[in-house]
Parts: C-alpha cells; structure tokens; sequence
C-alpha cells in the first residue's frame, strides 16, 4: 500500500476539510507521491490568497475509498510533476458553509494577485526544484 499527500485544511480539527479541484460539476482529490511537490502545490494555493492547507501523509487505499464513498474523482501526482492550481478559485468551500465567506474571494474579474507576480512565484518554486 502507497502512501501519498493529500491537501486538508484545518487539519486536525473539526471542520477539516480536504483540497479538491472542481471540473465541471465533479470534485478531484489530488494525492500526491512526494511531500516536497504538495508542499509546493500548497504554497501555490497561499500565493493565490487561498487559506493554506497542510500535507498530510495517508495510505492511497484510504483516500481511494474516501472518494468512492464521496463520489469524488482522484488523481496521482508523481513525484516530480509540477501540478499548479487552477488561477479561479470557488468562492466558498464545501468545509467552510456556514462560517462568514472570505472578505474578497479570488475570481478572474477582481484578483489578488497579479498574473505576473504569480509567475514570478512560480518560477521561484520551479527552481527549488
């Protein structure tokens, strides 16, 4: 059994919740086979204004049947793929309803942060590599 990285915010805590991408009107798990490359995906997702998740280490089976049980979709990564999150983020996350929505969330009409200065970012992350 492999062990991959997965992406929870609030880990640890009762409202947790685990990173996904939304395509379409499906949710994706990213499991990830290094560390290293889902604490870089992590500090992408902070560079967007996103609340910073932590790596959490779990067996693949485990995650594999939390999305089947959640009807999610799941994907590995493998170590040394630079997977970069989408530039739009959803405006309020499924572990977050209920709690106040973020002051300004990131779209593609207002963004925190400019695309060159996100590039930059990624550029400095791509040469830890």
């Amino acid at each position: 059994m492999a062990k991959v990285y997965v992406l929870l915010f609030n880990a640890r805590t009762e409202n947790e919740g685990i990173h996904t991408l939304q395509i379409g009107n499906r949710n994706k798990v990213l499991m990830f086979e290094s560390e290293d490359d889902a604490t870089r995906y992590a500090l992408l997702l902070e560079a967007q204004d996103f609340p910073t998740p932590t790596p959490e280490p779990f067996d693949s089976a485990e995650i594999e049947a939390f999305c089947r049980e959640a009807d999610y979709d799941c994907e590995i990564i493998k170590e040394g793929m630079l997977a970069i999150p989408p530039e739009q983020n959803v405006e309020q996350t499924d572990w977050e309803k209920g709690e106040n929505p973020p002051e300004q969330p990131q779209t593609e009409e207002s963004p925190d942060i400019s695309n060159d200065e996100l590039d930059r970012i990624r550029r400095q992350l791509e040469g830890l590599l």
